[in-house]
């Protein structure tokens, strides 16, 4: 019998700064999209979560990898920033912490220009520390995250009680490749349950955010690549800036023709046209296709190759590898 881990076993940056996660909806009802049950359209409660995460990563020190929202869950693959919430000031860490919360009487003080004691400024030391951390903290995020949407549900179905299952789900991305196949997979959601024919048409994804962001940027200069989403930065090498590994257009162009593939209901290889990216991460074809229908189902926990995982698990304090052998089948 598996045990639920402790999310301090779970989510650790000494593991890795990349985690894919999963909520879902506790109730019957929707989240999103039109229920046939009741006869009822959700379809703007996506936008409001869409909206929500990239709010978010404005203000904590998360980065948003990847995300996709579904008609009763959402994936979303986050990379802790701890360089970003390093740097933020005394001052900075209060005001990013006061537009989630009204923080404390102390800090409320501080920023109406009152003069503060020495204890009172130890006293509200100690809780910047911990804010800072709490900035950086996967549970934090989600718990926002979810917090506000449920209020939200909850007052539009005239309703009481829990909208989300007790636990969000959560899986360390321990390499490039894990965190490349974890991405599409999220991105694909919609091509997969039927419900878009292309990236492009995938409303509510990260993908289709990026592809939006690309073709405006072709008309316009000053758009961003990444509007609000972690950006893509190249492949690695020195000096290498902060982003995601690999080239957005690979990364674009792969998830396209993976996306067609699983479309046509067609096993195997991918063809001749297939992206370089998958030699550099040392993927086979066969096993990306399906990496990227079946990630969150057959992949539990920690995912990457046997030699990460190993470190990963010696770092997490876990006596066992309980995801060895379902990693050894799929990264080299």
């Amino acid at each position: 019998m598996n045990i639920p881990k402790p999310r301090c076993n779970q989510i650790s940056i000494d593991a890795t700064s990349y985690y894919h996660c999963v909520s879902r909806c506790v109730r019957r009802a929707f989240l999103c999209g039109y229920d046939s049950f009741t006869g009822q359209d959700y379809e703007h409660r996506r936008q409001l979560l869409e909206n929500k995460i990239l709010e978010l990563s404005a203000i904590f020190a998360l980065d948003v990898c990847a995300y996709a929202v579904m008609s009763n869950h959402y994936h979303i693959v986050l990379h802790i920033n701890q360089q970003q919430a390093s740097n933020w000031s005394f001052d900075e860490v209060i005001s990013q912490w006061h537009k989630l919360f009204a923080g404390s009487f102390l800090s409320q003080r501080y920023i109406s220009g009152h003069t503060l004691s020495k204890a009172e400024l130890n006293r509200l030391n100690e809780y910047v520390a911990l804010w800072r951390k709490q900035l950086m903290d996967i549970s934090w995020f989600m718990r926002v995250l979810n917090e506000a949407i449920a209020r939200a549900a909850n007052k539009e179905d005239n309703c009481t009680g829990r909208f989300w299952e007790g636990r969000f789900k959560s899986q360390a991305l321990l390499d490039e490749a894990a965190l490349a196949a974890c991405m599409a997979y999220v991105d694909l959601n919609p091509i997969r349950a039927n419900i878009a024919k292309t990236p492009e048409e995938s409303a509510h994804t990260s993908v289709k955010r990026r592809i939006d962001c690309s073709a405006k940027k072709q008309k316009t200069a000053t758009t961003p690549q990444h509007y609000e989403l972690f950006p893509f930065v190249g492949n690695q090498r020195k000096n290498m800036p902060e982003g995601l590994p690999f080239r957005l257009q690979d990364y674009l162009e792969l998830v396209d023709l993976t996306g067609r593939m699983i479309r046509e209901d067609k096993r195997g290889f991918i063809d001749n046209a297939e992206p370089p990216i998958l030699k550099r991460l040392n993927i086979q074809a066969e096993n990306w296709l399906y990496l990227t229908q079946h990630f969150e189902s057959k992949l539990k926990g920690l995912v990457g190759s046997t030699i990460n995982l190993k470190v990963a698990c010696v770092k997490l304090g876990y006596r066992r590898n309980y995801f060895l052998k379902t990693c050894e089948m799929f990264f080299t």
